[in-house]
C-alpha cells in the first residue's frame, strides 16, 4: 500500500508475521513430543548432519520460555489485528496534509450615510454579537427625528380636529332633511288649502251665473209685459235691478275664482320646489358625510405615514451605532475615524466561530 502521510502495514510485513506465528506454533509442537522422538530425530540429524562440528553436535539444544512464546503470540496477534482496523478503517476515510479550518465570514457595511467619529476595535479582535464597532455622526438624524416627532403631532392634532366634523354633517343632514320634509308636507297643504278655495269660488261662480241667467229670463220675460202695461214698472225695474246684481256677482265670484286658480298655481309651484329641496338635501347628505369620514380617513392615513416616517427615523437614528451581528474575530478593518461612509459601504469583515469546519483537499 501507499503510503499517504500516515502509517499502513504492507504485504510483506503481514506475511513475514505469519511465518514468525507458524515457526512459533512449530516450535511449541516440538517441545511437547516425547524424549524418544526427541532422540530418533537427533539420530536422524545426526546421520544427515554429518558436515557438522562436533562443537555443534556436543552443544545442549536451548528452549525458549513459555512465557517468551506467549509474549510473542501476543505481540504478532495485536500486530495483525491493528493492522487489520487500520486497513478496514481506512477504507471509509481521507487523510490528507492539506487541510486548514475554514468558517463563515460576515461584511459589515453601512446602513445609511455618515461620517465616523469612533472606531472602537482593531483587526484580530475578537468581539460578541451586538458588540459597538462604528459610531457615526448622529447630530443629522437627530434633527430629522424631531421633525419627524413634530409631524405626527400635528397629523394627530389635525386628525382629532376632523372627527367633530363627521358627527356635525349627520346632524346638519338630518336637520335638512326633516327641515326640507317639513316644507314639503307644509306646501302640500298650501296647494290642498288653494284648491278647496278655488273650488269653493268656482262654486260661487256657478251660482252666481245660474242667479244671473235666471235674472236675465226674467227681465226678458217681463219686457214685453211691461210694454203692454200688463205689469207695473216699478216691479220691471226691480226685476231688471235683480239682473244687474246677479251679473255684478257673477263677475265678483269669476274674478275671485281667478285669483283663487293663481294662488293654486303659486301653492303648486311652491311644493315642487319644496319637493325639489327636500331631493337635493337627501341626495347630498351621504356624499356629505362620504367627504368627511374621507377626510377623517386622509388625516389618519396621514398620521400613519408620519408615524412610518418617525420610525424610520428613530431606525436611521439606531444606524449611526454599527454593531457585530455575529461571535467572531475581525478580519479587516477599514473604516478610519473621520471618513464619510455611503450606504452599503464595508468597514469591517468578522469571521464568525459559532459555525467552523475543516477544508481539505
Amino acid at each position: 500500500m501507499t503510503d499517504d502521510g500516515n502509517t499502513y502495514a504492507s504485504k510483506e510485513e503481514v506475511t513475514e508475521l505469519r511465518e514468525q506465528i507458524r515457526g512459533l506454533r512449530e516450535r511449541q509442537e516440538q517441545d511437547k513430543q516425547p524424549d524418544s522422538a526427541n532422540g530418533n530425530k537427533e539420530e536422524k540429524a545426526a546421520d544427515q548432519g554429518e558436515k557438522e562440528t562436533d562443537e555443534e553436535k556436543q552443544e545442549p539444544e536451548k528452549k525458549p520460555h513459555p512465557v517468551r512464546k506467549i509474549a510473542l503470540i501476543a505481540i504478532a496477534v495485536l500486530v495483525l489485528g491493528g493492522g487489520a482496523l487500520f486497513w478496514l478503517s481506512s477504507r471509509h476515510y481521507e487523510s490528507t496534509d492539506d487541510a486548514f479550518v475554514d468558517g463563515h465570514t460576515s461584511g459589515i457595511a453601512a446602513r445609511i450615510p455618515g461620517t465616523v467619529t469612533s472606531v472602537y476595535v482593531e483587526e484580530n479582535e475578537f468581539v460578541k454579537a451586538g458588540q459597538v464597532l462604528v459610531d457615526l455622526d448622529p447630530r443629522d438624524y437627530e434633527s430629522t427625528l424631531e421633525q419627524a416627532q413634530a409631524q405626527l403631532s400635528q397629523a394627530h392634532a389635525q386628525t382629532q380636529a376632523e372627527r367633530p366634523n363627521v358627527l356635525l354633517t349627520e346632524v346638519t343632514n338630518r336637520t335638512n332633511i326633516a327641515t326640507t320634509a317639513a316644507d314639503v308636507t307644509s306646501a302640500e297643504a298650501g296647494v290642498t288649502a288653494a284648491e278647496q278655495e278655488y273650488q269653493a269660488a268656482l262654486a260661487k261662480v256657478n251660482e252666481s251665473a245660474a242667479n244671473s241667467s235666471k235674472a236675465q229670463t226674467d227681465v226678458a220675460r217681463f219686457k214685453p209685459l211691461v210694454d203692454k202695461d200688463e205689469v207695473a214698472r216699478e216691479q220691471f225695474d226691480q226685476i231688471v235691478a235683480t239682473a244687474k246684481s246677479f251679473a255684478a256677482t257673477l263677475a265678483a265670484n269669476q274674478t275671485s275664482a281667478t285669483a283663487a286658480q293663481k294662488q293654486l298655481d303659486q301653492r303648486r309651484a311652491q311644493l315642487m320646489q319644496a319637493q325639489k329641496r327636500a331631493e337635493e338635501v337627501l341626495d347630498n347628505a351621504p356624499p356629505q358625510l362620504a367627504a368627511r369620514q374621507a377626510t377623517v380617513l386622509t388625516r389618519r392615513a396621514g398620521t400613519e405615514t408620519a408615524r412610518a416616517e418617525l420610525n424610520q427615523a428613530i431606525l436611521n437614528l439606531s444606524y449611526c451605532k454599527i454593531v457585530a451581528p455575529v461571535n467572531g474575530i475581525v478580519a479587516k478593518r477599514i473604516a478610519e475615524p473621520g471618513q464619510h461612509l455611503a450606504p452599503g459601504q464595508q468597514v469591517f469583515l468578522i469571521t464568525q466561530l459559532d459555525n467552523l469546519w475543516v477544508t481539505a483537499n
